[in-house]
């Protein structure tokens, strides 16, 4: 799980501060992994080298609402629903946070390598290694 803590101006004007979480299982990257022609990673490497701005916008967008969840007070479950998506994405936390993974790079990086689990991460490092020395 990644807590990201982001900070933005609430609709009434005031500064916040809100710790967001984060979370992709195993079995969530798989089914991502497997649902795309080439894998996850593949149709990853092939937006950022078509330089094809509004797949990497839907792509992103699409990698937030499906990690994002709350999790359960006794610390078993990461809950994920429709609603919660919903509230999610009508607040300027939201918004904070989408602008700054759209517009750089190296944050976006950062942020699926937290929210992907760790041994996963290095498995797809290791395939776009072997992709860039093709």
């Amino acid at each position: 799980m990644y807590k990201k803590t982001v900070t933005y101006v609430d609709f009434d004007g005031n500064e916040r501060t809100e710790d967001l979480y984060f979370n992709l299982m195993k079995s969530e990257i798989l089914e991502m992994e497997l649902g795309v022609s080439g894998g996850l990673s593949g149709l990853i490497q092939r937006i950022i080298q078509a330089h094809d701005v509004p797949s990497i916008v839907a792509e992103v967008k699409k990698f937030i609402l499906a990690a994002y969840g709350k999790k359960s007070p006794d610390g078993k479950r990461f809950v994920k629903s429709k609603e919660f998506t919903d509230e999610f994405t009508q607040t300027e936390a939201y918004s904070q946070l989408f602008t700054e993974l759209v517009t750089n790079a190296d944050s976006v990086a950062d942020f699926i390598n937290n929210v992907v689990p760790e041994d996963v991460a290095k498995q797809m490092a290791e395939q776009k290694k072997q992709a860039d020395t093709k």
